[in-house]
């Protein structure tokens, strides 16, 4: 199922309109039936709106899978949650993305570099 037809089928499931859900997500009407009509894909921002709305993963918008609300225990939810992503073996088995593209090994490897610049400059400020 293409993510256009998991967009309508999520907007009839919750029995509104196109225009009433175009506007709850701050975009057209034209813009929605183009989505569920698979006629144009919703940039990422929008696919996370539309995700958050129905409170789904946007795994499940794009079909990667069929559950639309996935369980995490709190064991695993835990685990996930104190991931040191700094760690080379968790790294190589987990993938990192941004806007829907996998980071690169050297690529994450400056984006957490990036976020501990930014404490260590929040540290600095918060000291003087």
């Amino acid at each position: 199922m293409k993510y256009g037809e998991r967009i309508a089928q999520l907007r009839e499931k919750h029995a509104l309109t196109q225009e009433e859900l175009s506007s709850k997500l701050g975009i057209t009407r034209a813009s929605l039936s183009h989505y569920e009509n698979n006629r144009r894909e919703p940039d990422y921002n929008t696919m996370v709106t539309i995700a958050n709305f129905f409170k789904v993963p946007i795994d499940y918008l794009i079909g990667r899978t069929d559950n639309p609300h996935p369980i995490m225990d709190e064991d695993v939810r835990e685990f996930a949650d104190s991931l040191e992503l700094s760690d080379d073996k968790i790294m190589e088995k987990f993938a990192l993305t941004i806007d829907g593209k996998q980071l690169t090994p050297e690529e994450a490897r400056r984006f957490i570099a990036f976020v501990r610049a930014e404490r260590s400059i929040q540290k600095d400020d918060k000291s003087d």
